[in-house]
């Protein structure tokens, strides 16, 4: 099957259409842009600048993809959107292009899920099995890891760090980055405990879930400084990779703080 082009659309002669592209009434598709085998604009899409969709990616009515960010320093530098395979982005998706202090590319990736009124900014980098619920907003230079989960009119902040398999509680606003497995809720967002729900759901096992419980109360007692305690972790829970993938995000250099219990008291887990 050969591409469906829809007579209202305005697509660029110079743009890259892939095999079995579906490109609905009124969507617009500059120069610059690759629609990989099988994208779906269903209607009213606009998508410029140097953006990539992969394959099978839907984008739904209103959506605006690589059109310039919404920075102040943004000279109209060269950068790109990336966005991967199999995606859904619902109704007034934004995704803005990277900037020079940036890296320049902003880039999601496969099998994710953003719904109605989302926003992704300048720079950022979204991992697998995202999902962003509506009205969710992440600021420029945010990094999500793998199967994160956004509850809905939910933002983040600049710079913030996300750990693969957390959850971000609906109306929250995060500020400080969250670790891997961690829950955050509120406004200004404190750690909750571990995203159990998320963990049982991705089928962890048992005595995973059980270790990372554990060095979840030991890294945010009240016993000694955060490093300490983080030290103390690695070395009794050596060996347990949940354990260690949250060990190695703490350690990392980051712009942020950490999200950390409220009132300083470690939270039920």
């Amino acid at each position: 099957m050969s591409s469906a082009i829809h007579p209202t659309a305005i697509v660029s002669s110079s743009a890259m259409i892939g095999r079995n592209v579906e490109i609905g009434p009124y969507c617009t598709v500059g120069d610059q842009v690759t629609l990989d085998e099988g994208v779906v604009l269903t209607s009213h899409v606009s998508v410029d600048g140097r953006t990539t969709i992969g394959a099978r990616t839907k984008v739904y009515p209103f959506s605006s993809i690589g059109h310039p960010p919404q920075d102040l320093k943004y000279e109209g530098e060269p950068s790109s959107v990336i966005i991967g395979k199999d995606c859904v982005l619902r109704e007034y998706v934004t995704v803005n292009p990277g900037t020079r202090g940036g890296g320049m590319e902003t880039r999601i990736g496969d099998n994710c899920l953003l719904m109605i009124g989302v926003h992704v900014a300048h720079d950022c980098r979204v991992g697998n099995h995202v999902v962003m619920a509506n009205q969710a907003s992440l600021a420029g230079h945010c990094i999500v890891e793998d199967y994160v989960r956004f509850g809905g009119i939910c933002g983040v902040h600049q710079f913030v760090r996300i750990g693969a398999h957390a959850f971000v509680g609906a109306m929250s606003f995060v500020e400080n980055d969250v670790i891997p497995y961690g829950s955050v809720l509120g406004n200004r967002a404190y750690l909750g405990g571990l995203n159990l729900v998320g963990l049982k759901r991705r089928q962890f096992d048992r005595e995973s879930i059980h270790a990372l419980r554990a060095a979840y109360r030991m890294i945010f007692s009240n016993e000694g400084t955060l490093r300490e305690r983080v030290e103390d972790a690695a070395e009794i829970f050596k060996g347990e990779k949940l354990v260690e993938q949250v060990i190695e995000f703490v350690r990392q250099p980051s712009e942020r703080a950490l999200c950390m219990p409220r009132n300083g008291h470690s939270a039920e887990v």
